[in-house]
């Protein structure tokens, strides 16, 4: 029988880091933490205000009722914990940590064996023109190849005038630009705007429009210069059929897989399943976990070989995040062989 329990924990933001929806400037994570004989599982349950389905009033109080119940929900939490994505996903996270010892070690591999390191791309955050520009020389200065660039917080010129400045010293060859707009454009300006937007030779830009208008959406893919990437649009779609449907109907370049707002890691896989169906790109990201969500998702996309830099730079976001094994040198995530220490975690 398994018992379990849960915990907060707040992250703190090293500087306000902004969106499209606003500064954040803490987090509120959520442990869960299985115990089995004498063997601890830990996952993490991690949600995102106004974003995540299950940022609810009554969050906790589903955790409460999962934990008191937890032997109902361990087998297939995907199905049984639908319109809780985020706890779906702690569930799965603790339960594959306890399958291996609980040694925070859930997909062996050569990246956990410290062998290999997976490319991920730089994170510049909203802010100031200055302060964009101090993010993006530091990443490039770090070794980033691959940087992603939030817009949509500045005047419009403004950010062209600063992708104008990086592709005058860096071509397309040295440097990928990705762009993550979350859902700031209009319908009517969003393909005046990514026409612009590709003068700068742009792989991709995630989510230009607000989720929920598939007509558009599919739109806006058909026509667009710059290949189009699906995020918050596949918050919400349960089922394979309603995947598929979105899939097919709006038919994207790209799809941004973040297991914490999906429902974990078979939901994830149902999306990579389609995704190959219809000749699909893919990517993992991370969405604000501490290290031990990440450590999660980093070792999950290890195991699908792909070569393309996945989005896994939350680990340097916190002042407190929970210390482990993964270091960030020359543009990849790294499983070294420092020891994890969850003693905030484990303390009742």
């Amino acid at each position: 029988m398994l018992k379990a329990r849960y915990k907060k924990y707040t992250l703190q933001f090293k500087r306000p880091s902004g969106t499209s929806r606003g500064v954040l400037t803490q987090k509120d994570s959520y442990f869960i933490i299985l115990q089995k004989d004498s063997v601890m599982g830990i996952g993490e349950c991690s949600t995102l205000k106004e974003l995540s389905i299950d940022d609810k009033p009554d969050y906790e109080e589903k955790l409460d009722e999962v934990c008191t119940h937890i032997n109902n929900y361990a087998d297939k939490p995907y199905e049984k914990l639908m319109e809780w994505p985020s706890i779906s996903f702690g569930i799965e996270m603790a339960i594959k940590d306890l399958e291996h010892g609980g040694k925070m070690e859930l997909f062996p591999s050569d990246f956990t064996k410290g062998k290999e390191g997976t490319y991920m791309n730089g994170l510049i955050w909203m802010g100031s023109f200055e302060y964009m520009q101090e993010q993006l020389e530091a990443k490039i200065k770090e070794g980033f190849r691959c940087i992603k660039i939030k817009i949509g917080g500045i005047d419009f010129e403004k950010e062209l005038e600063l992708l104008s400045q990086l592709r005058e010293v860096y071509s397309e060859e040295k440097l990928e630009l990705r762009l993550d707009a979350n859902g700031a454009f209009k319908y009517e300006e969003a393909l005046d705007k990514l026409k612009r937007l590709a003068e700068y030779s742009i792989h991709s830009i995630e989510q230009p429009i607000k989720q929920g208008s598939w007509n558009k959406m599919a739109d806006i893919c058909k026509r667009s210069p710059i290949p189009v990437a699906l995020d918050e649009e596949l918050i919400g779609a349960f089922s394979k059929n309603e995947k598929e449907k979105l899939i097919s109907t709006i038919m994207p370049q790209y799809l941004i897989l973040k297991p914490s707002l999906l429902g974990g890691f078979a939901a994830s896989e149902q999306w990579i399943e389609m995704a190959n169906k219809y000749k699909v790109g893919w990517w993992a990201t991370s969405a604000l976990e501490s290290n031990v969500g990440l450590n999660a998702i980093a070792q999950w996309a290890y195991t699908f070989n792909n070569k393309m830099p996945q989005g896994l730079g939350t680990g340097q976001l916190y002042t407190n995040n929970i210390e482990s094994p993964l270091v960030v040198e020359n543009s990849r995530l790294w499983y070294k062989n420092s020891k994890w220490n969850l003693n905030e975690i484990i303390k009742s």
